[in-house]
């Protein structure tokens, strides 16, 4: 038997570093090229969800518009001597100065009897997204304006 001061040392010599470097690149070789992928998903996603958020940002403004501009149209409307034809005029004319761009296809009904006016306005949100109509409706309604002689005032 061999005392073990003498015994030949073991082979556990320890790898070179290029070695453990090319362990190490083998391993990771199969990754290669998953950035470029994970980008040619995500970044249409991104986009998409960017886009939709500007639409809606978009149709949310075009409401706010058509629902002035039937707002502005009931109260020309609802005055003692106003008729339909006034409020769906003003109507027209705050969407000409408010709704060029957000709000096209534009169409106002006005009506207005003895007791109440109304006023309703439709259109689209422009498209951001295409193929993309979002509808946009806004209404308006009142009493009318009348003169009632004070009775109980006229009679002392």
């Amino acid at each position: 038997m061999i005392p073990r001061s003498q015994a030949r040392p073991a082979r556990h010599r320890s790898r070179p570093a290029t070695s453990r470097v090319s362990r190490l690149w083998q391993a990771l070789r199969g990754d290669r090229g998953s950035v470029s992928v994970e980008l040619v998903i995500a970044t249409p996603l991104l986009l998409i969800m960017l886009l939709a958020i500007v639409q809606f940002a978009l149709w949310s403004h075009a409401t706010h518009i058509a629902q002035a501009a039937a707002s502005q149209g009931l109260a020309a409307a609802r005055v003692q001597a106003g008729t339909a034809a006034d409020g769906s005029a003003q109507t027209q004319q705050v969407l000409d100065q408010l709704g060029r761009g957000p709000l096209t296809n534009t169409h106002i009904a006005a009506t207005r009897d003895t007791d109440a006016a109304s006023i309703r306005v439709t259109g689209d949100a422009s498209a951001v997204i295409p193929l993309l109509a979002l509808p946009v409706h806004a209404e308006a309604a009142g009493p009318v304006e009348r003169f009632r002689p004070n009775v109980a005032a006229s009679g002392r």
